[in-house]
């Protein structure tokens, strides 16, 4: 009998090998398997109000800690919201990892109108 294990929880399980501690984060529809390797991986989650707050949060934490600052982001919004934080974080040279997710291929950038589609989610952070 084999056990399968998703790519989120597999992700989790990497990140607090690589002594990830904290993680900053809304859960959503994109992010639940993200949130699912949460559980028992001993890596704290703190939710803000909004994406731009935990990219900001995430800069603070780097800047404070020393160590990378990481967020878990929805596609499409989540992406578009937390810009502005990722931009301080690159101009200031502060460690910051931004996990998140996309539509399934063959949706992305369909124009069809899935939920939280963007045309080119690369591109826009880029």
């Amino acid at each position: 009998m084999t056990t399968e294990i998703s790519t989120g929880v597999y992700l989790t399980h990497l990140l607090r090998a690589w002594g990830v501690d904290t993680v900053f984060g809304i859960p959503g529809v994109h992010t639940i398997e993200l949130y699912r390797g949460l559980a028992g991986s001993g890596i704290r989650h703190v939710t803000p109000r909004h994406e731009q707050g935990a990219g900001f949060m995430a800069d603070g934490y780097a800047r404070a800690s020393g160590r990378p600052g990481v967020c878990f982001i929805i596609s499409g919004p989540g992406m578009t919201n937390i810009l502005t934080a990722m931009g301080q974080a690159y101009g200031d040279s502060v460690p910051m990892l931004v996990i998140s997710t996309v539509n399934a291929h063959g949706r992305m950038g369909s124009g069809e109108g899935w939920l939280h589609e963007l045309p080119d989610q690369q591109a826009t952070v880029a």
